[in-house]
């Protein structure tokens, strides 16, 4: 798929749909993370809709790309994406955190179509993603998958233990994305208990390193 104007602006509506969803969703339920959901909009958007191989009538697709969400308190923007994408009606988002909801306040696989990965507790969501990279090598499958980190998440030792054991495997197939907002639930990451560098940390344990044009 070429990347055009067209195309661009596109992407552009969707995210800014999944947006106007996230501060609905985190609204009516007057509960949830808005900052860390708003961040990752951007992101979501461009995987879900250019870049993974994902099959909308067969969410279970064993050759599908995967997405795990380690930064589980996130899933606004994750419901909010696959609502756009079709796996779940976007009336369901209005009932967010309700009781009985499909939607509550991290991700289920065994209920949410198109969640690959039940997520919340932070700093496993990687060695997750290691374990689906692994089987897909292991299987000869063509399949990528996907791993979105916190910043504040990486502070955990759990991620570093993985990010050695994807080097150690040689997990070519797995690309992990880091949420660099600088913010944790405490304050600024900066200050609570600083990663940085954490373009280096990772360039240490042996993985290719790309920085956002922010950076």
């Amino acid at each position: 798929m070429e990347v055009n104007e067209s195309l661009l602006k596109e992407l552009s509506k969707k995210a800014i749909n999944i947006r106007r969803n996230i501060i609905e969703m985190v609204y009516m339920a007057s509960s949830g993370h808005p900052g860390g959901a708003l961040s990752i909009v951007d992101i979501l958007t461009i995987l879900y809709f250019y870049e993974m191989k994902v099959d909308l009538s067969n969410s279970k697709d064993e050759n599908r790309d995967r997405f795990v969400l380690s930064k589980g308190h996130a899933s606004p923007a994750l419901y909010a994406t696959l609502a756009e994408k079709g796996f779940i009606k976007k009336e369901e988002l209005r009932k967010f955190r309700s009781i009985n909801s499909l939607l509550q306040g991290h991700p289920d696989m065994k209920k949410i179509p198109g969640v690959d990965m039940t997520t919340g507790s932070l700093g496993q969501g990687l060695s997750a993603a290691n374990g689906m990279a692994l089987a897909g090598k292991l299987d000869q499958k063509s399949y990528r998958v996907y791993c979105m980190l916190g910043d504040g998440e990486i502070e955990e030792g759990q991620i570093w233990e993985a990010a050695m054991s994807a080097s150690h495997y040689k997990l070519d197939n797995l690309c992990v994305i880091v949420d660099n907002n600088n913010l944790q639930i405490d304050g600024e990451i900066s200050k609570v208990m600083s990663p940085y560098p954490i373009d280096k940390k990772f360039e240490a344990f042996g993985f290719e390193v790309l920085r956002n044009r922010w950076s």
